[in-house]
């Protein structure tokens, strides 16, 4: 079989192992800030994509336009110094499973961002799956008492969990076209390198650059865990998820990671203990029948 025709393979395979490295990130604990986690995860990522470009591409540099470049350094910047922080600060505050639920809306903001810039178009029954995304969320988000999780760190896990979803979405769409171009490896390793030196541009502009590397070494951390989580959700996931945008549309791409949010739940019940109410069970499936509406598999 080509190639071209792993796009959904690689799809399934990253929401595997992103779901597995959300379950390992809420493991770790709040011993480091949502930012400084992020910042290690990324350079973990990064120390091994780079051999891995050099192993499979050499020192040859992608060829792309001034704004190509441009395009691949603000993904990098947006879709990983300042999506997955707040990604990792509304999980704090949401928990795994909520987290999950409100990250569906990833392939709708694909969908639509895809019409915008792709020249995409969006089916009647697409938008019914939006509606029904929206919905499942909602069910799960809502909650009349707030025993569980305060009101005001609910609001703001919400705000924090779709903006990142949102950036992350801007980021693949506008990726997509440049995928098409020879140097895959180097263009992802590049990507993340943009995003760690963003975050480290952050905090040295917040003066913070001194006391991030003082936790980072200080701490008593899970390093296991930390460096588990790095491997499988900053190396392993960022492949497979570029590369089924890179081979499969971006529609059927984004449908597929949407499967995460599935194990996320799942597993959050598995190994984490969180609740499996029959609310959430409600959301998850209307969630879950949203993203299968996109597809037309339900229509």
């Amino acid at each position: 079989m080509a190639i071209e025709n792993f796009g959904e393979v690689f799809a399934l395979v990253c929401a595997i192992m992103w779901a597995s490295a959300v379950v390992l990130y809420k493991h770790v604990g709040e011993s480091m800030s949502a930012n400084t986690l992020n910042l290690v995860k990324n350079i973990i990522g990064l120390s091994l994509l780079l051999p891995t470009a050099l192993l499979f591409e050499g020192v040859r540099l992608p060829l792309l336009s001034n704004r190509e470049w441009l395009i691949l350094i603000a993904s990098g910047y947006f879709g990983i110094a300042v999506a997955d922080t707040w990604y990792l600060q509304a999980l704090r505050n949401l928990g795994a499973g909520r987290t999950a639920i409100v990250a569906s809306l990833y392939s709708p903001f694909v969908v639509i961002l895809s019409i915008i810039f792709l020249q995409e178009s969006l089916a009647l029954w697409q938008w019914l799956g939006f509606v029904m995304v929206l919905a499942g969320i909602m069910v799960v988000v809502y909650q009349r008492s707030y025993q569980s999780v305060d009101r005001v760190a609910l609001i703001k896990g919400f705000l924090l969990a779709s903006s990142s979803v949102f950036l992350t979405a801007a980021g693949v769409v506008a990726m997509k076209p440049i995928l098409a171009n020879e140097g895959f490896f180097w263009m992802v390793s590049l990507r993340m390198l943009a995003g760690v030196i963003g975050m480290l541009v952050f905090l040295s502009l917040r003066g913070r650059l001194s006391s991030t590397y003082k936790v980072i070494f200080d701490g008593q951390h899970r390093w296991g865990y930390i460096i588990l989580a790095s491997v499988i959700g900053s190396y392993l996931a960022m492949l497979f998820w570029l590369g089924a945008f890179k081979y499969a549309d971006a529609s059927v791409a984004s449908v597929l990671n949407e499967t995460a949010n599935i194990f996320i739940v799942i597993m959050a019940w598995l190994f984490l203990k969180e609740e499996l109410t029959k609310r959430k069970i409600v959301g998850v499936s209307l969630t879950f029948t949203g993203v299968l509406v996109f597809l037309g598999l339900m229509i």
